[in-house]
């Protein structure tokens, strides 16, 4: 029997999402061991871990799991992509920090920064491209885009200052990196994500 095509591409999908989410936690740890700023969900991530005790990936986990919980309301549907997000990405984030020392050298720290916001857009574009689900905080953004009437725009601004200012306030880092992100991040996978995008179909 031929196989449908879009049963041919699945498996290049899941293959695809899976590097884009162990990459995703990767460049995260790239940028907590900069030192110079992490990525703005992740000085909330930071804040917590620092103020309970968890390891980062535990408190990312936690946070993805909770953030699930808003869609209810929202009436946002989950995909195998949004699960393995909440979990993939913890693991991968602590593994990195458990394998990459705090460094030393501010070269190597601005190299481990540039790296990791580059890496992080790449593992986005990875993620998003294969659609087979949204992130958590990704889909939280377009629920209240869709039941507020707000722009893209405000609703995620208003969002990640929310978590940056309340991350920073628990004791997250809060860098120049963190600033690079916010305001590059976007073109970089607007840029990526047509080359990265597998159709289902």
């Amino acid at each position: 029997m031929l196989l449908s095509d879009p049963a041919r591409r699945l498996p290049r999908r899941l293959v695809q999402l899976f590097a884009g989410l162990l990459l995703y936690g990767f460049s995260m740890g790239l940028l907590v061991r900069s030192d110079l700023g992490v990525i703005p969900w992740d000085v909330l991530h930071q804040g917590v871990s620092r103020q309970i005790g968890w390891s980062l990936g535990t408190v990312t986990i936690a946070v993805g799991v909770v953030v699930l919980l808003a869609w209810i309301p929202l009436r946002e549907r989950p995909g195998i992509g949004t699960v393995s997000n909440v979990v993939v990405i913890g693991l991968a984030v602590d593994a990195t920090l458990w394998l990459l020392p705090p460094l030393d050298g501010l070269a190597l720290r601005v190299l481990f920064a540039l790296a990791g916001i580059m890496l992080n857009a790449v593992a986005t574009a990875a993620y998003i491209g294969v659609d087979l689900g949204p992130g958590p905080r990704d889909g939280l953004m377009t629920g209240l885009v869709r039941h507020t009437g707000g722009s893209v725009f405000l609703v995620r601004t208003s969002i990640e200052l929310a978590v940056v200012v309340s991350g920073f306030l628990l004791g997250g880092t809060l860098g120049v990196a963190t600033a690079v992100y916010a305001v590059s991040i976007g073109s970089l996978v607007h840029v990526l994500l047509p080359r990265l995008r597998v159709e289902p179909g």
